[in-house]
């Protein structure tokens, strides 16, 4: 079976690094030397045992992929373990400006390294912290390299909303990032950047700078966004928009905006040499323009940000280009494996961000559904004019499909119709946006950018225009419910199958494809949800009800987006669930009783007959209930009550120990053993 198989084995070597990784942050507690130490001694076995094997090679080197995947984690987490801040802090911070963004809420954002906190010895002092300035805090405008000082409120990143929800802390841990906060004091200069420091963040500032001064609104940023990656200029309303039109990914920088951008500058080198007789006779235009855009790349990459999408599609075109200048075929499903052994080899983590999850499964899936078509069409005689046609409509649909149970995963929403959104953009995308700002940036040191941009403009217009309108549609976003941790990975591995075996035996891929949906579909939420600070999330007949219509506005958010519900906070606020007493809000879950004693409550006496006692500011209870401080919220992270046949099942967000996390501090139930 496996020599059958024989040219359609390289791809899953990947998988087999992804089913590593998968392995690696599944654990409940970090691996020690010891088990690195038989992962090395498995791997050397596997390299061993490679030549005595033929048939069973593939399965080897099966064996071997997963090993590494193991091994490329526990070095990754040696390179970018950096000290996180232990206690909150408030005062002076200075730093280096990396980075300049904005937040969900539309504040300005600043990322720092070389940090200083007063009091914090420098070996204690978090590798890199991120700052939002609050309104009125913005007196210097911050360019990437600037030395700047504000005075902020910073805390260690924040872990889990719920537990099995999105990690911020995880993901803080390998970006460096020891520290979060806010600030609402005048930020400072303190020094200008060095000389040929932050060149590239320099220049990326530089050019968001003059297209917005060129093009007025949301339309300069979003032209800003496709071209250098910065998307702080754009309104709240925008970025909404885009997102619920399914639109948001041409903000990415991923492979659609590289290979635009790519594809014309091949073109535009290839048939530019060919008008040139003496030239075209002389030199291989196709490598020529193979070798320029590959620099063009090089550069856009850096321009960009290099965010994984970025990197994933600049990858995959290196390795195209270098094909073309190989006289290799270019677009395989060989390349997409190159580049994903690549970024989990060098950032593991990677994996878990939808970025690479989605721009992976659109690309192997419009690989292998062109490969497909253009067969069937090829050999059908269908003229070319209607071939640019097809591939236009299956390029959104394939691309799609495809990415939609991941959005769906990750976003808790699906965009009913994204796939016309994009049919009306793309095009525009590819042959206006894209092309005018390579011909902007070529014109530009002549003083003769202004047509072009005008041109950009019109088409970045378009793209917002119809954002909005799509955004506007009676239901053009449906809610989904956040899925089991098990859907996704058993999803991939179906869908990878599906694609990369050959013969009858794919179709087998479509079990653990069915079994994942249906999994999906039972998909149980909390009764109860308790965090810190005094925010109680009830779930009812309406929905789940919170305790409060202001505050802790990213966890209330996260809790309703994964119940699958498009509430705000203040309408779920306003649901039934709370009872007010002159004890506080009482409410009911699992045929229980809980209490929130909120600021300004009496402290009840012992537990005041109830279940449960949710009291921020402290107090003591009886051994008849659960007592609940913020100290104890603090240490457990979010608790979530789940009912089961014996009672109350309750589960936290600090449940396990890795380097990452926050100790864990176990709260037992009156009676638990």
């Amino acid at each position: 079976m496996l020599e059958r198989q024989r040219g359609h084995l390289f791809p899953f070597l990947p998988v087999g690094l992804g089913i590593g990784t998968g392995l690696w942050f599944a654990l409940p507690a970090d691996p020690r030397g010891v088990h690195y130490g038989l992962v090395l001694l498995a791997l050397a076995c596997c390299a061993v045992a490679l030549p005595f094997t033929s048939a069973g090679r593939p399965l080897v080197l099966m064996l071997a992929s997963v090993l590494c995947g193991v091994l490329a984690c526990g070095a990754r987490v040696e390179l970018v373990s950096a000290p996180v801040l232990s206690e909150r802090y408030y005062g002076p911070v200075t730093g280096r400006v990396v980075d300049v963004d904005r937040s969900q809420a539309g504040a300005l954002r600043i990322t720092l390294d070389r940090v200083w906190l007063t009091g914090v010895p420098p070996p204690e002092s978090p590798a890199r912290v991120r700052i939002s300035l609050q309104e009125g805090a913005v007196v210097h405008d911050p360019v990437p390299g600037d030395v700047v000082m504000v005075t902020a409120h910073l805390d260690a990143p924040g872990g889990a909303v719920e537990p099995g929800g999105f990690d911020f802390r995880r993901m803080a841990f390998f970006d460096a990032l020891g520290a979060v906060g806010y600030a609402r004091t005048p930020l400072l200069l303190w020094d200008e950047a060095a000389e040929g420091e932050a060149r590239v963040g320099r220049l990326r500032a530089h050019l968001s700078a003059a297209i917005r001064r060129a093009i007025a609104g949301d339309a300069g940023a979003f032209a800003a966004g496709v071209l250098t990656g910065d998307r702080s200029g754009l309104s709240v309303d925008a970025v909404a928009d885009l997102r619920d039109s399914s639109l948001a990914h041409l903000l990415a920088i991923s492979g659609m905006n590289m290979a635009f951008l790519v594809g014309f500058t091949f073109g535009l080198l290839r048939y530019g040499l060919a008008l040139v007789p003496p030239v075209a006779l002389r030199v291989d235009s196709k490598k020529v323009a193979a070798a320029v855009s590959l620099a063009v790349a090089c550069f856009y990459l850096l321009l960009s940000g290099a965010n994984v999408a970025t990197e994933r599609a600049f990858i995959m075109v290196a390795v195209m280009l270098v094909a073309v200048l190989l006289d290799r075929l270019a677009i395989t499903l060989r390349s997409v494996a190159i580049a994903g052994m690549i970024l989990l080899l060098w950032q593991p983590e990677a994996l878990l961000s939808p970025g690479f999850q989605m721009s992976f499964a659109a690309t192997v899936a419009l690989i292998a559904g062109f490969a497909a078509v253009n067969d069937r069409m090829l050999r059908r005689g269908v003229p070319w004019l209607a071939r640019i046609g097809v591939t236009v409509v299956l390029a959104s649909v394939i691309g799609g499909f495809a990415t939609a149970p991941y959005a769906a995963a990750h976003f808790n929403r699906f965009t009913d119709y994204g796939l016309l959104a994009n049919l009306l953009t793309g095009p525009v995308m590819g042959l206006v946006v894209m092309p005018a700002g390579a011909m902007a940036a070529l014109l530009a040191p002549f003083g003769l950018a202004a047509p072009a941009l005008w041109v950009m403009e019109q088409g970045c217009r378009w793209i917002l225009f119809i954002a909005d309108r799509i955004a506007g549609l009676d239901g053009a976003v449906t809610a989904i419910p956040a899925p089991p941790p098990q859907v996704l990975p058993v999803l991939t591995l179906g869908l990878v199958w599906l694609v990369l075996w050959g013969g009858r035996g794919r179709w087998l891929g479509l079990v653990p494809v069915m079994a994942a949906m249906a999994l999906w579909t039972t998909a149980e939420r909390p009764v109860l949800l308790v965090a810190g600070g005094g925010l109680v999330g009830v779930a009812g007949p309406e929905g789940r009800a919170l305790s409060r219509a202001r505050g802790e506005g990213f966890t209330a958010r996260n809790w309703l987006e994964n119940d699958g519900d498009l509430a705000t906070q203040e309408e779920a606020s306003a649901r039934a669930g709370f009872v007010e007493t002159g004890a506080g809000l009482v409410f009911g879950f699992a045929g229980r009783s809980g209490l929130l004693v909120r600021k300004g409550d009496p402290l009840p006496a012992g537990c005041g007959g109830h279940d449960l006692v949710v009291a921020p500011q402290g107090g003591v209870a009886d051994e008849t209930c659960l007592w609940l401080t913020d100290d104890i919220l603090r240490a457990t992270g979010t608790l979530a009550f789940y009912p089961t046949a014996q009672g109350v099942t309750v589960f936290s967000t600090h449940g396990t120990a890795r380097i990452w996390s926050v100790p864990a501090r176990h709260v037992l139930w009156p009676g638990d053993q």
